[in-house]
């Protein structure tokens, strides 16, 4: 309930001003298409009341209804109506009658598709009877040139406002989509790429390898890093330490890293990195220097908080079917490190361990 009413709130706010610009150069329309009628001083009246006092009354019951979505679909309902009054009051003059009824729908279609254009065109069918009825139709006047010149504001400058607005929507909601887009694609707890977003930058990153000759141009690894003895952390300090756990870690890779890599969360206490362009080497001396880092911080809630890396690391082999099998191997690394006595950095390559760099505290 509470989202419909910022929804209609936001499409009154919207409306007013449009409506005040449509319905002040409307009024300059029809009062050059009536004045030759001559028409009773009442209708000067309901005239100036309609382009002048009715945006404000119309905004500010919108404003303050329980449900101003459904109250400003009625007073567009009420613009219709009123606008194929007029129609009737000027005696169906072509041009303004034409251009009245045009804008009208142009703003209607803009508002609710089709659905609501031919709701609004109901409107106007039931304000031409009432208009009918109080205005009979004696004979349809020619268009004068004065009346022509009155209706070229509406016509030029109405359109005009109503693009601009649809226009801001249009990039409103196109940035909004991209916000949710890069959300669905982070991880919230670290602000790091999630699962699924890393994997797609993986495949990215070998389909790129591949695209090297064999000789070796292609340079780059993954790894796969793992918090030693986490569910510990969670059953002695809870879980909002291995929270905080968690984030530190994160924020470490995004300070360490250079501007290439792309670190995820894989999942639960399990990081991923792609290190495009490094040889198997650097890729180590990286990852060892973030685990001794790491291995150093303090955790002011927790002082006695120690926590510990084990990471895996695969260098690019162009033998490789798919990316699946470059994780496999960083995948395998891990392992290795985690069961050789963690906190440590293992390579694989070319499916098989050629070198094992341990590091321990």
């Amino acid at each position: 309930m509470q989202k419909t009413g910022r929804k209609g709130r936001t499409l009154a706010r919207r409306l007013y001003i449009s409506r005040i610009l449509g319905l002040t150069l409307g009024l300059v329309l029809v009062s050059a298409a009536l004045h030759p009628l001559e028409p009773a001083p009442w209708v000067w009246g309901f005239m100036l009341f309609n382009g002048l006092l009715w945006p404000h009354l119309s905004y500010w019951w919108a404003r303050h209804c329980r449900a101003p979505y459904h109250a400003e679909h009625l007073n567009l309902l009420i613009d219709a109506l009123l606008g194929g009054f007029w129609v009737a009051a000027m005696q169906f003059n072509p041009l303004p009658a034409a251009v009245t009824l045009a804008m009208m729908a142009m703003n209607n279609v803009s508002i609710g598709g089709l659905r609501f254009l031919l709701i609004g065109a109901m409107a106007q069918a039931v304000g031409i009877v009432v208009g009918e009825m109080i205005f009979p139709l004696t004979s349809v006047p020619m268009t004068s040139p004065a009346q022509l010149y009155a209706c070229l504001p509406l016509l030029c400058l109405y359109p005009m406002a109503l693009g601009w607005f649809c226009y801001r929507q249009a990039y409103a909601l196109g940035r909004q989509k991209r916000e949710l887009l890069a959300l669905s694609r982070t991880d919230s707890l670290t602000g790091l790429l999630n699962h699924g977003a890393w994997k797609d930058r993986l495949n990215e990153e070998f389909q790129r390898c591949l695209r090297y000759p064999k000789d070796g141009a292609a340079r780059g690894a993954i790894a796969l890093i793992d918090i030693d003895h986490f569910k510990a952390i969670n059953d002695t300090y809870g879980h909002v330490a291995g929270d905080i756990v968690l984030r530190q870690l994160g924020k470490m890779l995004k300070q360490n890293l250079r501007t290439a890599d792309v670190a995820g969360r894989y999942g639960g206490d399990e990081f991923c990195v792609i290190l495009p362009d490094l040889t198997l080497y650097n890729a180590v001396q990286a990852m060892d220097g973030l685990r001794e880092r790491f291995a150093t911080l303090s955790y002011e809630q927790n002082p006695a908080l120690k926590v510990s890396l084990s990471i895996g690391l695969a260098a690019f082999n162009p033998d490789y079917g798919d990316a699946t099998h470059w994780l496999n191997d960083a995948d395998q690394a891990l392992y290795e490190a985690k069961t050789g006595g963690r906190n440590r950095v293992t390579c694989y390559r070319n499916r098989q361990v050629l070198e094992e760099s341990v590091i321990s505290l």
